[in-house]
This record gives C-alpha cells, sequence and structure tokens, in this order.
C-alpha cells in the first residue's frame, strides 16, 4: 500500500470514530436534557468516578441511596414522602446519564489509543485529539460542580441555572469540535471566501452559541412553562418585570422574564440574519451553506415557539434542544468552509 493510500485509510478510520464520538456527545446532550425535565439530576448526591459506575446491587444498597437523597433540600420541599418507585425512577435516568458520559470516555481515549499506537497521529492531530479529551474529562467535573450547587447546605431545589449553562455550553463546544476535525480530515477543498462572507458566518455562529446559552438559562429556570404567550409576554412587548425586585441585574441571568424575553430576542435577530445572509449570497458558491442554515434556524425558531405555547413539554423540548445543536453544526460547517486555512491531516 502506498503512503498516500495508508494515510487516507487511516484519515478514514479516524473520521469514522469522530462520527462515533459525535454521536454518543449528541446522544449524551438529549439524555442531560430528558435528566433535567424529569428533575432526576439531584437524585445521586455524591461523585464517586469508579465505584459509582455500578447501580445498587441489593435492597439496603438502594436504601442507602435514598436516605442520601432524603436529606437534600429537592426531598425536603418538593419529593417530601415519594416512594421507593418514584425513587428509582429518577436515579435511574441520572446514573444512566453518568455511565453514558463514562463510556463516551472509554471510547475517545480507546481510540485515541489505537491510533497513537499504529502510527496514525501526526504531531498537530495528536494535541488536538489529547485536548478533545481533556475537554471532555473537564465536562465531568463541571458536571459534578453543577450538582453540586443543588446538594449540602442549600435551598436550591435544582441546580445552579449558571452551571446547568456552563455544562450545557461545553458539550456544546465538543460537539462543534468533532465536527470542524472531521470536516478537517476529509481532505476537502476549501474555496477562498470574501472577508463579508467570513465576518457574516462567523457572527452568525457566535449568535447561535449566544442562543444556545441563553437558552440553558430558560431551561435551568424553568422559564420555557411561564410567559406562554406569544408573540407577546403575558400581553405585554416587554415584560414589566424584566427586572425583577431583589435580582436588579441578576435578572439577565436568574429572571424568568429577563431570561425569556432574551431567548426570544436573540432568535428573531438570528432568523432575520440568517434569511438576510440567504438572499444576500444566493449567487456565491457558498449559497448551499446559507440556505440551508437559514432554513435549519426557521425550522428551529417554528419549533420553539410550538414548544412554548405548549409550556415546554418533555417531547417538544428535547427536541428544539436536538435541533439547537444540529443549527450549530451548520454553522459551524460554514465557518469551516469559508476559513480556508490548511486542514488537519493524519499520519
Amino acid at each position: 500500500m502506498s503512503e498516500t493510500s495508508k494515510t487516507s485509510s487511516s484519515a478514514a478510520w479516524i473520521r469514522r470514530w469522530l462520527v462515533l464520538v459525535g454521536l454518543m456527545v449528541y446522544a449524551m446532550i438529549l439524555i442531560g436534557g430528558a435528566t433535567r425535565l424529569t428533575d432526576s439530576g439531584l437524585s445521586i448526591t455524591e461523585w464517586n468516578p469508579v465505584s459509582g459506575a455500578l447501580p445498587p446491587m441489593s435492597p439496603e444498597a438502594w436504601e442507602m441511596e435514598f436516605a442520601k437523597y432524603r436529606e437534600t433540600t429537592e426531598y425536603q420541599l418538593v419529593n417530601k414522602g415519594m416512594s421507593m418507585a418514584e425513587f428509582q425512577k429518577i436515579f435511574w435516568w441520572e446514573w444512566g446519564h453518568r455511565f453514558f458520559g463514562r463510556m463516551i470516555g472509554l471510547v475517545a481515549v480507546g481510540g485515541f489509543v489505537v491510533f497513537a499506537v499504529r502510527g496514525w497521529l501526526t504531531k498537530r492531530l495528536t494535541w488536538h485529539l489529547v485536548a478533545l479529551i481533556g475537554l471532555g474529562g473537564l465536562q465531568g467535573a463541571i458536571g459534578w460542580w453543577m450538582v453540586a450547587s443543588g446538594i449540602g447546605e442549600t435551598t436550591r431545589v435544582d441546580v445552579a441555572p449558571y452551571r446547568l449553562m456552563t455544562h450545557f455550553m461545553l458539550a456544546l463546544l465538543i460537539i462543534a469540535y468533532v465536527s470542524w476535525l472531521w470536516l478537517d480530515l476529509g481532505g476537502k477543498a476549501r474555496s477562498v471566501a470574501s472577508q463579508s462572507i467570513k465576518l457574516v458566518s462567523l457572527a452568525l455562529l457566535v449568535a447561535i452559541f449566544l442562543q444556545m446559552a441563553a437558552g440553558a438559562l430558560v431551561a435551568g429556570l424553568d422559564a420555557g412553562r411561564s410567559y406562554n404567550d406569544w408573540p407577546l409576554m403575558a400581553g405585554e412587548l416587554v415584560p414589566s418585570h424584566y427586572l425583577e425586585n431583589g435580582l436588579g441585574i441578576r435578572s439577565l441571568f436568574e429572571g424568568r422574564a429577563a431570561t425569556q424575553f432574551n431567548h426570544r430576542l436573540l432568535a428573531y435577530l438570528i432568523w432575520a440574519g440568517a434569511l438576510a445572509s440567504a438572499w444576500a449570497y444566493r449567487k456565491t458558491e457558498f449559497r448551499t451553506g446559507f440556505v440551508w442554515l437559514a432554513g435549519l434556524v426557521s425550522l428551529q425558531a417554528v419549533w420553539g415557539i410550538v414548544t412554548l405555547v405548549h409550556a415546554a413539554p418533555m417531547n417538544l423540548a428535547l427536541v428544539h434542544q436536538g435541533l439547537g445543536v444540529i443549527v450549530t453544526l451548520a454553522a459551524v460547517r460554514l465557518v469551516w468552509r469559508s476559513t480556508g486555512r490548511l486542514p488537519v491531516s493524519a499520519g
């Protein structure tokens, strides 16, 4: 086999591995969303990376876990008197979320080791994959940092919204990074884009990332289950409780009215920007990327409105979250195509 063929074959296998990792991260985002929507995130009160991989295996072990949960504020104020069966239902969601995270770590590290042993990694690609795996490890630590905000001596019955936002945005960054590396290893030539196309595509990506962060705050505050009329909010164009008493400027991150209004406003701006860009660049070779992005943004905006007026039930909310990730990846691809930088190669 020639050196060129070897390089092509190794790149193909690494790209398949990146697809697997990306799909697992995507599934993890949806599992995390379901864990939040079922109020399951505080059911496991300790972080044991090794021993926690196994669930309770006896009635005594289950009782011990339930006893720990009964000490949380969430149990005392929200779930007091729940049965063992009800506890097990939320426990399995959180345990499954953590277990799947461990599986992603094994697949990521295992693939890296195999590629390194076979000599498929260049120095540059090695550093990229080390960074990717490092972000995965950081995500686990931030996940516990998030859960810790709702246990111990606290009045919270949910995790801190800004910590949930951090956890979600790091997951989004990881899947975007995986997508970028996958595109780089494809070996496809990229056309030279005008400065305006580069700036507009990057601006759309940044705006979408900000919108996803805003959506995470809305989710963390359950703000999607309040102000369920549209296009107004409780009959007002701008909610009168935008800045809440006692919160002040913190309403931007902790107020239900402010976070939902900001999420709506950003959606309108991104929607208009995506449609305008698709029209402005309709005669360029980047037309398809802008049209796809505009279509996905339009679908996401309409689905967001439907989710809102139905008070964000679990099925609609999960589709909204999952579609948001797809919109982000479409924007990542558009930025990748417009940069024209040298791609990463396999060894």
